[in-house]
Formats: C-alpha cells, sequence, structure tokens
C-alpha cells in the first residue's frame, strides 16, 4: 500500500514537471515498449517450435501449422525448410536487437532532454527569484539541485519508463508460459514470488533511508566546497585547513556509504532470482530425468522454452526491481525540484517610467522579521541629479533602505515614487534598467575585462572602452592586453583599485540615470579610494548620486547627507 502512495504521489509530480513535449514522447515510447514487448514474446515463442523440428522432421507431418509452411514455401526436403527458418530466426533477433537499442536511445534522449529542460526552469527559477527570496536561501543548495538533483531524476524518470516496458515483457512472456504448461509456470512463479517478497521486505527500507541521507548529506557536501574556496585566503591565514579537510572527508564519507548501500542492494535481486530460479529448473531436468529413466528428448522443446524463458525473463524481473530500487534511492530529488519549481514566478513588467524630477519615498514600513520593524513611518525626497550619502552604524538600515529605493525590496507599507509614479511590479524592471550598481564586493570572473564589463548584456567594443576610460583603467589595461586582460577567478589578477574601476565600469556600461555606490571603497587605502571617488564625481555629474559610506572623506563632495540609526533617518547636511 505504501509502495502504491509513493507511485500515485510520483507521477502526479511528473505529470506537473513534464512538458508536453514530454509526455508525447512518453505516449510513443509506452507505444514502443509494447512492441518490443510483443518482439521478445515471439523471440521466446520461436524457439520451441524450431527445436523441435530439429529434432523430429516427422512434425512437419504431424503439425498441420508446420505442414502448412512446408508445402506453402514449396520446400523439398526438412534440411532446407530447417536452414531457412534458422535463417529466419537469425535476421529476426538481429531486428529484436536494432528495435530494442532505438528504443534505448528515445529513452536516453527523453531523459537527458529533460535534463536539460529541467536544469533551465530551475535556473530561470531562482533567477526570477525577488532578492528578499534570495537572500534567504543557500547557494550551494542552489547548485545542487540544478547540478545533482536534476540529474538524478532523469535516472528516476528513466527508471519509471524502464519498469513500465519490462513489465509487459514478463507479462507477455509470462502468459504464454501459462500457455505451454500452467502447471510448471505457477509452481515455478509461487517460488519467484516468495523470493521476491523477502528481497523487497529485506532492502526497500534500507534503499529509502540511504537516499535520504544521499540527499541530507550531498548538500552539506556542497556547503562545504563552497565555503571553503570562497574562504581560501582565511583558512590560509588561520592554518585550519586540516578541521575543514576532516569535515570534507566526513562528509562525503557518507554520501559514498550511501552510494555503497545502494550500489551493492541492486544485485541483490538479481542474484537471488538467478540463483532460486535456475534451480528450479535443475530440480525439474532431475525430476524429469529420474520420472523418465533418463529418456527426457521429447520433454526438449519444452526445457529449452523455460530456459530461455527464464534467461529473459529473469533480467527483466531484475530490471523491474531495479527501477523500483532507483525511484525509492532518488525519489527525493523529485519532491526537491517539484517544490521548488511548484511556486509561481512572478512576471515583472517593463512599462516605461520616467525619471526627470526626483525619487519620493512615502510613509515607508519595512521589516524582516514579523517582531521587529527596521522602519516605521519613513519618508525622503531625492532629487535628480543630486549626490546624497547615507550613513550610520551598521544594521542601521542604510543598505536596506537603498534596496528599498533601487527596487530589490518592496516595503511593506507605503509607496516609492520616481516622477510621483508609484513603483509597482508592472514598471518595476524599467526603473531597475536606469541603475548602476557598484557593490563593496566585487564579483569578477574567470575571463576578459570585455566580458566582466558586458556582464550577459549587448557587446559593444567601442562602449566598453568608453567606460573603461571614465572608470580611468583603460590606460593601465593598454600596457597589458587592453580589453581582453583576464581577470582571474574572482579577480585574482587584479588590484583592488582595479577591480573597482571595472566595478564602475560595468555600472556605467548601460549609461544608468543613478549610481549606486554600496561601501564600494571601504575596502581601498585613502589614496586609492581619494582617486577613485575623483572618477565618480567626475562621471555622475549629470547623474544622480547614491552613497553609502563610512568614511567622511567619501562624501565630503555630497549634496546631503543622511544619517540613519536605529531606522530613523536624520538630516545632517
Amino acid at each position: 500500500m505504501e509502495g502504491l502512495i509513493v507511485f500515485m504521489s510520483i507521477f502526479k509530480k511528473l505529470s506537473f514537471l513534464l512538458s508536453k513535449n514530454d509526455k508525447q514522447q512518453i505516449i510513443i515510447l509506452f507505444f514502443f515498449s509494447l512492441f518490443i514487448s510483443l518482439i521478445e514474446m515471439v523471440g521466446v515463442s520461436a524457439i520451441m517450435p524450431f527445436i523441435m523440428v530439429a529434432t523430429d522432421f516427422n512434425v512437419l507431418q504431424t503439425n498441420p501449422y508446420f505442414q502448412w509452411a512446408y508445402n506453402f514455401f514449396g520446400f523439398d526436403a526438412p534440411q532446407i525448410f530447417i536452414l531457412a527458418f534458422g535463417g529466419f530466426l537469425l535476421f529476426f533477433y538481429i531486428f529484436r536487437s536494432i528495435i530494442n537499442l532505438a528504443y534505448q536511445y528515445g529513452l536516453a534522449k527523453l531523459s537527458y532532454g529533460t535534463y536539460h529542460e529541467l536544469a533551465q526552469k530551475l535556473f530561470e527559477t531562482y533567477i526570477s527569484l525577488s532578492f528578499k527570496e534570495f537572500t534567504r536561501k543557500n547557494s550551494s543548495v542552489l547548485s545542487k539541485t540544478i547540478i545533482n538533483e536534476a540529474s538524478n531524476f532523469t535516472i528516476l524518470l528513466s527508471s519509471v519508463l524502464f519498469m513500465l516496458s519490462e513489465v509487459f515483457v514478463v507479462l507477455l512472456i509470462y502468459g504464454l508460459l501459462i500457455v505451454v504448461d500452467y502447471t510448471i509456470t505457477l509452481s515455478l512463479s509461487a517460488l519467484l514470488l516468495i523470493a521476491l517478497v523477502l528481497i523487497k521486505g529485506g532492502f526497500s527500507r534500507v534503499l529509502k533511508k540511504e537516499g535520504g541521507e544521499r540527499e541530507q548529506n550531498q548538500k552539506v557536501f556542497y556547503e562545504i566546497l563552497n565555503s571553503s574556496f570562497g574562504n581560501f585566503k582565511l583558512i590560509k591565514l588561520q592554518s585550519i585547513a586540516l578541521p575543514v579537510k576532516e569535515r570534507f572527508l566526513k562528509v562525503s564519507y557518507k554520501v559514498a556509504h550511501a552510494n555503497i548501500i545502494h550500489r551493492t542492494l541492486l544485485h541483490l535481486p538479481r542474484l537471488t532470482l538467478e540463483a532460486v530460479g535456475f534451480s528450479i529448473m535443475v530440480l525439474i531436468v532431475s525430476y524429469l530425468v529420474y520420472l523418465k529413466d533418463g529418456d527426457i528428448k521429447s520433454f526438449l522443446p519444452l526445457l529449452s522454452t523455460y530456459v530461455l524463458a527464464l534467461y529473459r525473463l529473469l533480467p527483466s524481473i531484475n530490471r523491474i526491481f531495479d527501477s523500483y530500487n532507483y525511484i525509492l534511492f532518488y525519489h527525493k530529488s523529485l519532491d526537491i525540484i517539484y517544490d521548488d519549481l511548484h511556486v509561481p514566478a512572478k512576471n515583472l513588467g517593463n512599462e516605461h517610467i520616467p525619471f526627470k524630477q526626483n525619487i519620493t519615498l512615502e510613509h515607508i514600513h519595512f521589516s524582516y522579521t514579523p517582531s521587529q520593524s527596521l522602519f516605521d513611518d519613513l519618508s525622503l525626497q531625492i532629487n535628480k541629479g543630486e549626490k546624497v550619502a547615507f550613513i550610520g552604524e551598521s544594521g542601521g538600515g542604510k543598505s536596506t533602505l537603498v534596496d528599498i529605493i533601487i527596487g530589490l525590496y518592496r516595503p511593506l507599507k507605503g509607496e516609492v515614487k520616481i516622477d510621483n509614479i508609484p513603483l509597482n511590479m508592472h514598471n518595476i524592471k524599467s526603473w531597475r534598467s536606469q541603475i548602476g550598481y557598484i557593490p563593496q564586493n566585487v564579483y569578477l570572473f574567470d575571463g576578459s575585462v570585455a566580458e566582466n564589463v558586458v556582464f550577459g548584456r549587448t557587446y559593444d567594443e567601442q562602449n566598453i572602452i568608453s567606460v573603461l576610460k571614465q572608470a580611468g583603467i583603460y590606460d593601465i589595461l593598454e600596457e597589458k592586453e587592453g580589453i581582453y586582460t583576464q581577470v582571474g577567478e574572482g579577480g585574482a589578477l587584479l588590484s583592488g583599485g582595479q577591480k573597482q574601476r571595472i566595478a564602475i565600469a560595468r555600472a556605467l556600461y548601460a549609461n544608468p540615470e543613478i549610481l549606486v555606490l554600496d561601501e564600494a571603497t571601504s575596502a581601498l587605502d585613502m589614496e586609492t579610494e581619494a582617486r577613485i571617488m575623483d572618477s565618480i564625481y567626475s562621471i555622475s555629474q549629470q547623474k544622480t548620486l547614491i552613497i553609502i559610506a563610512h568614511r567622511l572623506s567619501t562624501i565630503q563632495n555630497c549634496d546631503t547627507i543622511y544619517r540613519l540609526n536605529n531606522g530613523k533617518i536624520t538630516r545632517e547636511r
């Protein structure tokens, strides 16, 4: 009953996750699997008549079916008939192999095509998260879901389809054996069924448990990797590589152990079924030899049929169990993907919103938790072209306030207005496109300066050179490889000031109306900071400038300075 509930849940979630095209492919594969099942049944049933004729030519005269085939095709010698029959079977089994290979190709195409679509949907979903939602998530978990869980989903999907196709094969061959001799077939079935029940009861719970362990430990595995590589400098400085390595090895071992148990138990059904099935056949042959005093020639066709049937049935039954075990082991991946994609995506509009006069915050209320309010009835106005700075102690709300202004956070109450037009879901993309953001921690990926400036936007070499000149770094790059200078992972090949100037160029690339500096120069020495701030003030003469800063030297040229303290704002200049 528990297994049925699990499968009903799996089919429901699969129906949600699979596209219309995927479902059409599944229907085609379903009928393909039925055809293959018929091919397999014919492949098993054809052996018995072939052996009957090969061991007794008189059958050609006594059996009406053989007699009709012999006369219809005009054979004049039994040996020629046998050779023709054998040749037909030879081509039939080659055809059978080709058909099975085509089915496996279709199955693989569906599975890995689905992985591509799922990875795309997951990435789009995560990229579409609001800034507030994204900050609550662990990026290593998101990476794990796209890389591992989506891949595991394809294994689960293949297992479901593979299990269904093998069930048809088993049913058709089993039906054939019932027709051939129901007494032997039912006796054989009873013994195999007992073996299957013992197998299922013995390890299904273990597999499900190990599958859960794999998912949990793999999540920690990714977290350790991300945190270790992200804090590599700190690890080297504080000489804490050993405890970090020990934690990694412990979690890695747990992931490996879960996979070892899984892989080992996968072979248990096959080995058990083979032992039981062929032991029964040995007992049957021994019994017939004893009963007929060694003369079992007349039973050879029957025995050949059962041997071939078992040879085909046992792998199919084993694959059904393998598929079932994969489903148990990876069902958690399906749950994770379903939960992440089940949340409807928020569609942000790109309705144009002009910025000619001012930005107004009216009676803003905001909090991260229901019990503690950060802003309570905060109001503010920033005029176009104004240079505004926010100062105050850490945790006072400076970055949060700026994130509300630029549309990354939505206030719980109150409104943000641009030229008296409320900022909402219909115009938020248009508003964000007018903002150039320069963070404190600049992320530069391993590529060229040009690629880091463009950062996924339309490539314009003249614009790249222009903004690099405005940022005051183009001449330095000319001494290297120009805009094609490699920055290294995280900008490791550049100085702190150079990274910050590339961040400025990146912010200027879309020609924004507003420049936001979120403590962008706090990690630099005062001399480098002064040079960069001179560049920024020069660049932003015709732009609105919003600065979050601790050093007063950073904001000495600002028109207005606001101090934030415990969510309250006061104007200092």
